[in-house]
């Protein structure tokens, strides 16, 4: 389970967007030196800040501010939904239908029992995106939001002895394909087999 994970603002673009429109990437910029030294939480009752994904246009990749887990009936899940697991979404690809990219430069694992978080980076510094699934959510005020769930896959073995899931991370040559191909079980076959 991703439980929290964090984006440098002096991360370097390749990897992220095969095509990455700067507008996008100076959006993460901005919002990366905004909140620079803190770490993303998930989105919650009382804990109200919006992250930064990628989510597709007609035309373009564009940045969204979006709230981390579903809303339903107006309040946070009663189930945990900040994480989705990419074995449901192969049994379910309706769930597929609204995707997005969630960039950082790091994320963390607690190891239990321990309870002793690690910080996994793919590159020292390196933009990645994590899959996400999307879906419209509104507050019990009447606040409008995209709401996003991160989609985990299991671990390699090499990471399992720490935490047995980690993000589906998405490469730049399959970005483009994630954001905007038909809804699924090829999608995420295809997101399933690049990130091994």
């Amino acid at each position: 389970m991703c439980a929290s994970y964090g984006l440098d603002p002096r991360f370097t673009d390749a990897e992220l967007l095969a095509e990455a429109d700067e507008a996008v990437l100076d959006g993460l910029r901005g919002w990366a030196e905004q909140n620079a030294g803190e770490t993303v939480r998930p989105t919650g009752k009382n804990l109200r800040n919006l992250n930064p994904i990628v989510t597709q246009t007609d035309t373009a990749p564009t940045l969204e501010p979006a709230w981390w887990g579903f809303l339903v009936g107006g309040e946070p899940s009663k189930f945990p939904s900040i994480n989705t697991r990419s074995e449901r979404l192969q049994d379910r690809p309706g769930g597929l239908k609204n995707r997005a990219l969630v960039p950082a430069t790091s994320w963390y694992e607690m190891k239990k029992p321990e309870r002793v978080w690690h910080e996994f980076l793919v590159d020292d510094g390196a933009l990645f995106g994590m899959a996400a699934v999307t879906q419209h959510g509104r507050t019990a005020d009447g606040q409008s939001f995209t709401c996003y769930s991160i989609v985990m896959r299991p671990a390699p073995e090499h990471l399992a002895h720490i935490h047995d899931r980690m993000p589906l991370l998405i490469p730049a040559s399959l970005s483009g394909d994630w954001l905007t191909a038909e809804p699924g079980r090829e999608i995420i076959d295809e997101a399933l087999l690049a990130a091994a």
